[in-house]
């Protein structure tokens, strides 16, 4: 692994047993995440983005799962560690802001005492100096009354300020590394910008990487470094974001580009993609996998096998259709 790389993805192949088949959500992605870096990655809902974060924390059933390929941290490879030697990892190392922070809390316990547990297991501290970080911790993600949300439960807080403790627990350990996924789904606007600002800040002040998966174009240009764009379990487009948003070249990319509310565009109407995200079960795994929202494109423009291709300093773009794509006429 490269110095400044902090974790590097080759080929990850994540199959979910659906009767006595196995069926890849994500399918053979490779991707490394850089220190001081914000890697957003994006797609639509289907597409594999929480499977892959889910698996990078090891929090996949091995019965009824198959993973291949190799998640490399510190030059080790993550995929197939046992249970007990994962549990080092998950929190001290990497931590994670769920999507949705009510499910992921536990209603039964206090907020104090959720945060505390990581520390528990990962460090020495003494109950009076977990405490004391525990209230730091509140603090820093900007909840107004430390103490008071400290003996406080999971249902007795909204959902900014829920989310705001699911970042302090993912912060706990300080680990190098933090994966939020949709961190502000269903929040309004403004404590939106506020959870945005403050991953930010995080991430200038500890030096971290954020691996943040979001549908949301808009956070992405606002917090992003560089960009993944995830369709059918596959990355179709990386590049750093100012590119991506200048000179986007995957039709997906442009498409979700496309759709996006644009001011300016006040009264016309959003373009909308043709078709859906298949279902795992039902999914090409040859060919281009979004040739069939824009059937309109020969099928001699996509490659048999299509690969990633550098096209620019860092910006890379899967299969040829690229180059022919155009928006069909009046859409």
């Amino acid at each position: 692994m490269k110095d400044n790389t902090l974790l590097e993805i080759n080929n990850l192949h994540v199959g979910f047993r659906i009767r006595d088949e196995y069926y890849d959500a994500v399918d053979g992605v490779s991707v490394e995440l850089k220190r001081n870096e914000i890697l957003a990655i994006v797609g639509e809902s289907g597409c594999g983005k929480s499977t892959l974060a889910t698996t990078i924390m090891g929090l996949h059933n091995p019965n009824n799962t198959k993973i291949t390929g190799e998640i490399n941290y510190k030059s080790q490879n993550l995929i197939g560690l046992p249970e007990s030697e994962y549990n080092k990892v998950r929190g001290n190392d990497i931590g994670m802001i769920f999507q949705d922070p009510l499910a992921s809390l536990n209603p039964l316990m206090t907020i104090g005492a959720q945060i505390d547990e990581a520390l528990v297991y990962h460090t020495e501290l003494s109950s009076t100096e977990r405490k004391q970080r525990v209230l730091e911790l509140l603090d820093q993600v900007g909840i107004p009354s430390p103490i008071r949300t400290f003996n406080q439960y999971p249902h007795e807080l909204s959902g900014g300020m829920r989310q705001r403790v699911g970042i302090a627990m993912a912060l706990s350990c300080k680990p190098p590394i933090i994966i939020a996924d949709e961190p502000t789904t269903a929040l309004d606007v403004t404590i939106q910008a506020q959870i945005l600002d403050l991953l930010n800040d995080i991430q200038e002040e500890t030096g971290s990487g954020i691996i943040l998966i979001t549908h949301d174009l808009g956070v992405v240009a606002e917090t992003a470094d560089r960009v993944a764009v995830m369709y059918a379990g596959e990355f179709v487009e990386i590049a750093p974001v100012d590119e991506l948003f200048m000179n986007p070249k995957h039709p997906y990319t442009r498409s979700l580009l496309k759709s996006n509310p644009q001011v300016g565009n006040e009264g016309k109407e959003l373009h909308v993609i043709e078709g859906t995200v298949p279902p795992i079960t039902n999914m090409k795994r040859k060919g281009c996998r979004f040739a069939s929202r824009i059937s309109w494109i020969p099928e001699t423009d996509h490659e048999s096998v299509p690969t990633l291709h550098e096209v620019g300093d860092n910006h890379f773009v899967r299969c040829t259709c690229y180059q022919t794509f155009t928006f069909q006429e009046g859409k």
